[in-house]
């Protein structure tokens, strides 16, 4: 808990000042090399995701004016440059550990965690030899679906209640690179379908089908729901959010999460984020210990 904390409080000292132009090209390098030396196993699932990937049903996203999805909208801007990094920090994780699946969550509703997850996934999705699902995983609130256009579609909760194969909703936005797995009809329960049978078994098969699977969960507290989907995944990502996140709910946060997987804090909406404050911090080996992103 206290990695975290440092982390957060060394921006005066730790700042790395790389300028963009310069923080691109060493990107362009870094995802050169991560997509090279392919093992014939690796290069026969990719094949074999891409024929999967094309049997979804296609929709179409339509962005309003006023989208925070800066890594659609905004490509050549700091904070979608700050998530393309964070993409490849993640892809350089991948290859020293079993990694697939990355739970999005924050301490409580409104610090911008929904927004964070569809940016990681565009981000991750840049990478054209690796597939991307991005599952809306917060069946009180969801709202992925509806920051991307895409209106009501069935989704997770209708797989979770019924027997259906997975593919019927799972949708292809060819415009973006991704996949969606949309949260579905909102329920009041959803503690009632998020059955970790059910659910796990529904997981290994979407983990055969993609490369990278971001869920956008319900916040840590005070839900019982976000403690399933920790269970499930790799790994967790905590959003927090200046003047949002109190420093108990935080902690409180901490402690609800399993430290061997928590890779780090994404520090969203700082005000402080300028070119010259382009920086990341690692506590432990090659994980992203807390990324600043710029107010949008």
């Amino acid at each position: 808990m206290s990695q975290i904390f440092d982390a957060l409080q060394r921006t005066e000292t730790d700042r790395s000042g790389i300028e963009l132009p310069a923080a691109r090209e060493l990107l362009e390098v870094v995802e050169r090399n991560t997509g090279q030396f392919k093992t014939p196993c690796e290069r026969q699932k990719a094949n074999t995701t891409l024929d999967q990937f094309r049997q979804f049903q296609t929709a179409r996203v339509l962005l309003s004016p006023q989208s925070k999805l800066v890594c659609i909208t905004d490509v050549e801007s700091l904070a979608a440059e700050k998530f393309r990094f964070l993409g490849v920090r993640l892809r350089h994780l991948q290859q020293k550990r079993p990694l697939k699946s990355i739970l999005v969550t924050s301490s409580v509703a409104g610090e911008g965690k929904s927004t964070i997850a569809a940016n990681l996934a565009c981000a991750l999705a840049g990478n054209k030899q690796q597939k991307v699902l991005l599952v809306d995983g917060d069946l009180r609130r969801p709202s992925l679906a509806g920051q991307l256009g895409l209106g009501e579609l069935p989704g997770l909760s209708d797989l979770l209640e019924g027997d259906s194969d997975p593919a019927t909703n799972i949708y292809r936005l060819e415009s973006l690179g991704l996949c969606i797995l949309p949260a579905g009809s909102p329920h009041r329960n959803p503690l009632e379908f998020l059955q970790p049978g059910k659910l796990s078994a529904l997981m290994d098969r979407l983990e055969a089908s993609f490369d990278w699977i971001v869920i956008d969960s319900p916040p840590v507290l005070p839900l019982a729901d976000t403690s399933i989907w920790m269970r499930l995944a790799d790994a967790i990502l905590l959003v927090t959010r200046p003047g949002t996140t109190a420093k108990r709910q935080l902690q409180r946060s901490l402690e609800a999460i399993e430290q061997s997987k928590l890779l780090g804090a994404v520090l969203n909406g700082s005000k402080e984020a300028v070119a010259n404050n382009y920086y990341y911090y690692s506590a432990r080996s090659a994980a992203p210990q807390s990324a600043s992103l710029p107010a949008k």
